[in-house]
């Protein structure tokens, strides 16, 4: 068994397809009876994050429940609050709240928001989330959030807003806030403001630029925490085979999914995370196939080194060794979506 140094696991179920994925309830609980630390619900422009995390988990009673991630667009900062709170009631003060200001795509053309500047938005959110958890009495006057409304954001008032404090009291004051982050002021920005940090694309093989992204955010004045309490939940893809090539295989089509077609030609944070890794000149090929709808090919360009650096892969053995990489670096929760054979593996080789 390898020692793992209090390395937790998380379950993945990210966002649905079509429909509800067959088998999440049995999934949650096989995760906790294995001793999962946390289950993960996401969203997009489909189902949402916070309605099935609340379902499965009325089914658990040790599982943390977290959103990877709420988007900001997609709700204003106090009512995020309110469910998040309801959730923390209902769980006995389980909830994790993951939240990222998602891509202008999304945020633009889905909830019909305005992307710009999404650092000093998420900044201006989380202050509003933090006070409406201690139930302070919310006043706020930023340039994109002001509570109460007032016309300096363009639109008329009514000058009828007062400014409120929630009537639910909360179960605890501060529920843990972590942000989803790629880029180097958005990852200090993390590292001040927030419980913690949701990595996308990240490796624990050459990983000095996030390290010097978290340093910059920690020693930053108004810092909440330091690089011993804060929290790092990075999603790792897990495929158990005897054959390395064929386990890669799963793997090529989500990268060459994130780094051809997840946000536009120059504008693309994931592209941009996966270049830095050294693999620039692949990038821009697997970009230019995948947007000119040619995404099997896009997908078979991504090299298995990369795959390697980015997900566990291969037989047992492997896997077991290559964890060892994940195990030294900051990471605290490895979150994997996998079937349930692979969950055990990963139990018995974390446990």
């Amino acid at each position: 068994m390898t020692a793992t140094a209090g390395m937790k696991l998380g379950l993945a179920l990210g966002y649905w397809g079509a429909r509800q994925p067959e088998g999440q309830p049995q999934l949650v609980a096989l995760a906790e009876e294995l001793g999962y630390d946390s289950v993960w619900t996401a969203e997009a422009y489909g189902s949402d994050a916070l309605t099935p995390l609340a379902w499965l988990g009325a089914a658990t009673t040790r599982l943390k429940l977290c959103t990877g991630i709420v988007q900001l667009s997609a709700r204003t900062p106090t009512a995020t609050a309110m469910a998040a709170m309801t959730i923390d009631h209902l769980s006995d003060g389980r909830m994790v709240l993951g939240i990222g200001a998602s891509g202008p795509q999304v945020v633009e053309g889905w909830y019909g928001q305005p992307y710009p500047k999404p650092l000093a938005r998420t900044r201006e959110y989380v202050d509003i989330l933090r006070r409406t958890f201690a139930r302070d009495v919310v006043t706020h006057h930023g340039a994109f959030y002001r509570l109460p409304y007032d016309a300096g954001l363009g639109l008329p008032s009514s000058g009828l807003g007062k400014p409120l404090r929630s009537t639910l009291h909360p179960v605890r004051e501060s529920i843990p806030i972590l942000l989803a982050a790629e880029g180097p002021k958005n990852v200090a920005m993390a590292a001040e403001i927030a419980d913690g940090w949701i990595p996308l694309f990240y490796s624990p093989h050459g990983s000095r630029f996030y390290d010097a992204a978290l340093a910059e955010g920690f020693a930053r004045p108004a810092a909440r925490c330091t690089p011993d309490d804060f929290e790092i939940a990075c999603s790792v893809e897990v495929h158990l085979d005897d054959d390395v090539e064929r386990a890669a295989d799963r793997v090529r089509p989500f990268i060459a999914l994130y780094v051809g077609g997840m946000g536009a030609r120059g504008a693309n944070f994931h592209y941009e995370a996966v270049a830095r890794m050294g693999y620039e000149a692949e990038c821009a090929r697997i970009q230019d196939l995948y947007l000119e709808g040619r995404k099997a090919e896009a997908a078979a360009l991504v090299p298995t080194s990369l795959v390697e650096k980015i997900a566990l892969i291969g037989p047992k053995e492997k896997i077991r060794d290559d964890l060892a990489a994940w195990v030294e670096s900051p990471v605290t929760t490895l979150v994997i979506s996998a079937d349930a054979p692979t969950l055990r593996l990963m139990a018995e080789l974390v446990g």
